[in-house]
């Protein structure tokens, strides 16, 4: 039987929190993978080096920017899939999501690519029409995107992966810090909304796992780790026995969580409402995956996934 050839991947944000991630698994999963790099890139010798990184393990780089469209036809036209996992944040710029809208347009006029899977990769936007301002604005950009792919007809995958566990299980579901403490914590209300925690790493895996994937095309496939279903609890507990200690308790009500984002700046806000979904509102974990969507556990078991726990033992 014959190899199915892997699909050609272009990755845009591949110097990122996530992008470079998804080079990684898309190199490990024997994908020819290309990366955008932007000509403005500057002196940012972070971002040249690893990009120069990427090159010596065997990624393709391609100049092209949001600001050039024809640099982005000829980028799209070398591959089969394209992935953006370029930043929501804020302070960034203006509503840096609905750049995608170029890439949108190019990946029309090109009329090759097999699949795209924009910038998601968090909570699914369609199920937050009622999201508090100002953090729903990263919601209402994602569906205008998504509107714009569909009306495009470009066939898509849209990923959620829920709570990042770099940001969210570090800081023990805290606002502000990614190191868990050793003596205290802030629980959200009584902590015992369950949020869902996947390692950067894993959601990488998953989404190049599922570029392929036919089960998954013009669908959502949530990352739903059934061991990381957590609450801020439990991951609080997990560490506490980790530590051999007990950590103090005091509680923040949602009514003093929401009068805190009252005189903080628009970025720190933005998480801020995120963070109230999350932990208030239990939004992630509340409702059960429909018939237009798949679980990630489910269909790939061969991808062994980062336990919360064992994500917690590097902090020792």
């Amino acid at each position: 039987m014959e190899m199915e050839t892997k699909s050609k991947v272009l990755i845009i944000g591949g110097t990122g929190h996530l992008g470079k991630r998804l080079v990684k698994a898309s190199l490990e999963q024997g994908h020819e993978t290309y990366v955008l790099q932007r000509p403005d890139i500057g002196v940012n010798i972070a971002k040249v080096q690893m990009l120069l990184s990427f090159k010596k393990q065997g990624a393709h780089l391609v100049t092209g920017s949001f600001h050039d469209h024809q640099s982005l036809v000829d980028a799209v036209k070398q591959v089969d899939v394209v992935i953006c996992a370029m930043s929501g944040d804020f302070h960034i710029s203006n509503h840096p999501l609905l750049l995608q809208l170029k890439l949108v347009a190019a990946i029309k006029e090109a009329g090759n690519v097999k699949r795209f899977l924009p910038s998601e990769f968090g909570t699914d936007p369609s199920r937050m029409a009622h999201a508090i301002e100002p953090g729903r604005v990263t919601f209402d950009d994602k569906m205008v995107v998504r509107k714009a792919i569909e009306d495009a007809r470009i066939p898509f995958t849209y990923v959620s992966a829920n709570c990042f566990a770099g940001i969210f299980v570090g800081g023990l579901c805290q606002f502000g810090t990614i190191l868990p403490s050793r003596d205290s914590v802030v629980l959200h209300g009584d902590g015992n909304q369950k949020s869902i925690f996947v390692d950067e790493d894993d959601v990488a895996a998953y989404i190049i796992k599922t570029i392929d994937d036919p089960r998954t095309l013009n669908k959502t496939l949530y990352i739903r780790p059934p061991a990381n279903i957590l609450s801020q609890r439990q991951v609080v507990e997990i560490w506490e026995k980790l530590l051999g200690k007990v950590l103090q308790k005091s509680s923040l009500s949602e009514k003093q969580f929401l009068d805190s984002l009252k005189g903080k700046d628009y970025f720190e806000q933005a998480v801020m409402s995120h963070f109230y979904h999350f932990f208030y509102e239990g939004c992630l974990a509340n409702f059960e995956i429909g018939d237009d969507a798949e679980e990630a556990c489910r269909l790939y078991p061969d991808i062994k996934y980062t336990k919360v726990e064992d994500y917690l033992k590097q902090y020792l």
